[in-house]
C-alpha cells in the first residue's frame, strides 16, 4: 500500500487536522487485536471522509464496509442534524467493536448497522443517498457501483477506496481477480457518460465519482 512516500506520508499527516483521541484508540485496538489492521482508514484518509462530508452536510450516507468503524465514525461526523448513515458489514464478529465506537463518540443513533452480503442487502435499502463509500471486496466493485447508482441522488458522491490497489493497477503481471476488478470498475466509470470522477493518489487511491 505504500505507493506514497513515507516522509512525504507522514509531512502529509502532521499537516493534516489532527483525528480525535477516540479514533487514534481505535485504531490501536484494531491493530492490536486485528490480522488485516491496514483495512482501517486512519488519520489522513478518515480526515479527508470526514472533510468531504462536513462540506455536504448530508442527510443520507451509505457505506459498504464498515470493518471496525472509523470510517463510518469519520463520515457520520458530517452529517446534517437529522441524517442517518446506513453501514454494511459482512463480519458480525466485528459489531461489539463498532458499537462500542459509535457509543463512544455518541453517534450510536445515527448510524444504521446491517451485518451481510451486501449485494443481498442493498436491493432492500430504500434511501436516497447524498454520499457513498465503497470499501468491501473489490472484485464486486463494479456490482456495487450498479446497485447504487439509481439510489444516488443527482449530484452525489461515490468515494471508491482502494482505486490505485497498491499500484497493482498498472503492473500487468497482476491479474488475481481483485486488481481485476478494480480495473475494471476504473474503466466503466471513466467512460461513464453519466459522471464525472477524479482518481486522487490518497493513501491506496480514493476515486471520487459525482453523479450528473
Amino acid at each position: 500500500m505504500n505507493i506514497i512516500q513515507e516522509d512525504i506520508q507522514k509531512y502529509a499527516e502532521q499537516c493534516t487536522s489532527s483525528e480525535p483521541a477516540v479514533l487514534t484508540e481505535l485504531s490501536r485496538e484494531t491493530y492490536i487485536n486485528f490480522l488485516y489492521p491496514r483495512m482501517l482508514s486512519g488519520h489522513l484518509q478518515g480526515r479527508f471522509l470526514s472533510m468531504i462530508s462536513a462540506m455536504m452536510n448530508p442527510k443520507r450516507i451509505l457505506e459498504i464496509g464498515t470493518f471496525t468503524g472509523y470510517s463510518a465514525i469519520c463520515l457520520a461526523e458530517g452529517l446534517s442534524e437529522d441524517g442517518i448513515l446506513h453501514s454494511i458489514e459482512l463480519n458480525d464478529e466485528n459489531e461489539e467493536k463498532i458499537r462500542k465506537y459509535l457509543i463512544k463518540t455518541n453517534l450510536i443513533d445515527k448510524v444504521q448497522l446491517h451485518f451481510g452480503d451486501a449485494m443481498k442487502i442493498l436491493p432492500g435499502l430504500q434511501d436516497t443517498f447524498d454520499l457513498v463509500f465503497l470499501d468491501a471486496d473489490k472484485e464486486n466493485y463494479i456490482n456495487y457501483y450498479h446497485l447504487v447508482f439509481n439510489k444516488l441522488r443527482k449530484g452525489g458522491i461515490i468515494l471508491a477506496d482502494n482505486s490505485l490497489w497498491s499500484g497493482k493497477v498498472v503492473d500487468n503481471t497482476q491479474n488475481d481477480k481483485e486488481t481485476q476488478g478494480i480495473r475494471e470498475f476504473n474503466s466503466i466509470v471513466t467512460q461513464d457518460s453519466r459522471v464525472d470522477n477524479v482518481l486522487l493518489t490518497i493513501r491506496d487511491g480514493i476515486m471520487i465519482i459525482r453523479k450528473k
